[in-house]
Parts: C-alpha cells; sequence; structure tokens
C-alpha cells in the first residue's frame, strides 16, 4: 500500500513541476486593424515573455497627453528583428504601428517602430519589426 502512495506523489510531483509551455493568445487585440501613433518613449521594460515601451502620445480628440502601455515580443525577439541596443531610449520620439486593445483601453500590440530622433547611427527613420 505504502508503495502505491509513493508512486503517485512522484508521479503528482512530475506534473506540478514541469514547466508550462502554453503561450497566452493575443485574442484581446483586434488583429484585423492597424493604428499608428506618435509619441515619447517614457519607459522601455525589456523582459520575457513580453517587453512593454510607455508612450507618451498626445489624444486625437482632446490633444491629452495620454500614456499607452504598447506589448513587443521579448527582447531576444527584438534584437533578432535588427534592432540594436540603443536605438531607441527614453526620451525618444517614435512612431508605432500597433493593433489596439478590442475593449478600448490604453494598450496595443506592437508591430513596427520608426525612431523620430534623428539619429541615424540609431536607426533613425527605419522602420523594425519588435513583434
Amino acid at each position: 500500500m505504502k508503495v502505491r502512495y509513493v508512486g503517485f506523489a512522484l508521479m503528482l510531483m512530475a506534473v506540478l513541476t514541469r514547466p508550462a509551455s502554453a503561450h497566452h493568445s493575443h485574442g484581446n487585440y483586434d488583429l484585423t486593424t492597424w493604428t499608428e501613433m506618435q509619441g515619447t518613449v517614457k519607459q522601455i521594460v525589456l523582459i520575457n515573455p513580453h517587453s512593454i515601451v510607455y508612450l507618451d502620445a498626445k489624444d486625437a480628440k482632446s490633444g491629452e497627453l495620454i500614456t499607452w502601455s504598447v506589448e513587443a515580443t521579448n527582447p531576444k525577439g527584438i534584437f533578432a528583428n535588427g534592432v540594436k541596443a540603443g536605438d531607441v531610449k527614453e526620451g525618444d520620439t517614435i512612431k508605432v504601428r500597433c493593433h489596439l486593445l478590442r475593449d478600448g483601453g490604453r494598450a496595443c500590440l506592437l508591430g513596427f517602430v520608426t525612431p523620430l530622433h534623428g539619429d541615424q547611427a540609431r536607426g533613425h527613420g527605419v522602420e523594425r519589426e519588435w513583434d
């Protein structure tokens, strides 16, 4: 009887300690429409599984400055697309093309970034994929 419980406990441990292999979908974004916006980079957070760019952009209707949370892929994926560390920094002006949240929240799924900071060495005017 003890062997049976030990076997069950070992099996349970193996299942519970197995790394998660699932990935969430982008179903909360409207992937059928691209939205372009331009603003100033407030913060860049390069983390796994998704990096985030916080972008201060003017609202088209009110002119009010709004902070957007723009979700990108992980750092390895961003750099694999030709982006170099330092191409985009806090305080830089950038243009983004992204997919807005379906619920109207102030976030979007980042597709492409075009730096508009004026520094050719850091990719000024060159659009790169960030997802």
